[in-house]
């Protein structure tokens, strides 16, 4: 029985459980043979009446390769031993990365920015380019939110090397399905794990940092996670997330190197939405705080053209009809100058952590216009996004709100950068309730 403060072969002392499943340990302990004591984890295996021999076998693979890797962004291998007791261990000593995993990060409601996820992209493909470039290939099979650690130094480690494979495993050989359903594309549960399968467990779990939800519980068309509409982020970068998530092998990254010269290109690496600032104008304001979020957009014309041009061909119109259409004639166009001269329209969206409000005011200096408002939860919010409608005139960008029950669009004269501002805006602000 494994507990805190038990000394282990006179060399380690242990401080804190980190997690426990079948047959399987985890501890925080200190290497107390140095001085000043050094932290370490230890993973341990339990020979016990759930024990599997393949359990064993990926244990022993795990020590056997970190003995051999030799890179700054992996946990060093320190010692290998068993323990006789009631369940007899077999434990392994590595390395202690301080730091928080990304699962840590993202359940404390850490919001991730496009530079931030780009960032961990190129970091773990420096990683895999090692791993993949070594004889023979090591291929981790695992990558996913909780493997992979910000070190207080602020840069990417990748830890737990219990699903590694290299690649002189003999095809056709008996395998165990290792990996993490969600983030483990498909060629992995068949037995075929290949260095491009590491480039998807990459793009799912950059998808899942973007969205919030698990890659398993997003939709999929012909087996390809639909994300984009539910991330505020560049094209380009959407598009090489999906091509390192394509369910065809053939069809992605063939290499590391590959996929992460492709991240540093321009089309890719000059395209991020996260710097965009909205044109320096008066016309939308915006005032935030913990418990609300205020957006005001003012002095929309475009309705305003269209009354002038509807009163004009009125006018046009009864000019032959009556003996005095000249002067109607006149009359109207003064009157549509008026309009055309004096009618805005404001735009207001209000967040608190219960209610949303979407309204528009016209405004006249000479009398009142109608208004118009919609309700909605906060808490049933599923998405914000940029969206277009096509018309006669093209498309116009618009933000799109969904809820559990109902779409909101919002047309206000947006251009994209504004609309693109806005809309992450609007879900850090939800993000951070």
């Amino acid at each position: 029985m494994l507990e805190a403060n038990q000394i282990l072969k006179n060399l380690y002392q242990l401080k804190e459980k980190l997690s426990q499943n079948a047959g399987r340990q985890t501890w925080l302990a200190e290497d107390i043979s140095i001085q000043p004591a050094e932290v370490v984890i230890i993973k341990f295996l339990s020979f016990g009446e759930n024990f599997q021999w393949q359990d064993l076998k990926l244990f022993e693979r795990e020590a056997d390769i970190l003995k051999q890797l030799s890179h700054p962004k992996i946990p060093k291998y320190r010692d290998y031993f068993s323990i006789e007791d009631n369940n007899n261990w077999f434990a392994l000593v590595e390395e202690y990365i301080p730091g928080e995993s990304l699962k840590q990060l993202f359940e404390a409601k850490k919001r991730f920015t496009e530079q931030e996820l780009k960032k961990i992209g190129s970091e773990v493909l420096d990683i895999l380019c090692y791993l993949h470039t070594l004889n023979p290939q090591v291929i981790h099979r695992d990558i996913k939110p909780s493997n992979l650690i910000i070190g207080v130094d602020k840069k990417v480690y990748l830890i737990d090397f219990g699903a590694v494979q290299d690649s002189v495993a003999a095809q056709g050989a008996t395998f165990t399905v290792v990996g993490t359903y969600g983030y483990a594309p498909i060629e992995q549960f068949g037995g075929r794990t290949v260095p491009a399968s590491d480039l998807y467990a990459l793009g799912a779990t950059l998808i899942h940092l973007a969205t919030g939800t698990i890659p398993a519980d997003l939709p999929q068309t012909k087996m390809r996670i639909q994300f984009r509409d539910k991330v505020s982020l560049s094209d380009g970068f959407i598009s090489w997330i999906e091509k390192l998530t394509e369910p065809d092998i053939d069809d992605r990254f063939t290499t590391a190197d590959e996929a992460l010269k492709a991240l540093n290109s321009p089309l890719v690496s000059n395209s991020s939405t996260a710097e965009i600032v909205p044109s320096k104008s008066n016309r939308i304001k915006l005032d935030k705080s913990n418990d609300k979020l205020e957006i005001i957009v003012d002095g929309y014309t475009e309705d305003r053209f269209f009354l002038f041009i509807t009163f004009l061909i009125i006018s046009i119109t009864i000019f032959p009809l009556v003996p005095i259409g000249f002067l109607v004639s006149i009359f109207l166009l003064f009157f549509c100058f008026l309009l055309f001269t004096s009618i805005y329209k404001t735009f207001y969206l209000r967040f608190n952590p219960q209610k949303f409000v979407v309204e528009s005011k016209s405004k006249s200096k000479y009398f009142n216009c109608l208004n118009s408002w919609k309700l909605g939860d906060t808490s049933e919010i599923k998405s914000v996004r940029k969206d277009y409608l096509q018309s006669r005139q093209g498309k116009t960008p618009i933000i799109r709100i969904e809820t559990a029950s109902k779409k909101y669009e919002i047309i206000e004269g947006l251009n994209e950068a504004e609309i693109d501002w806005l809309v992450k805006e609007i879900k850090d602000w939800l993000y951070n309730l």
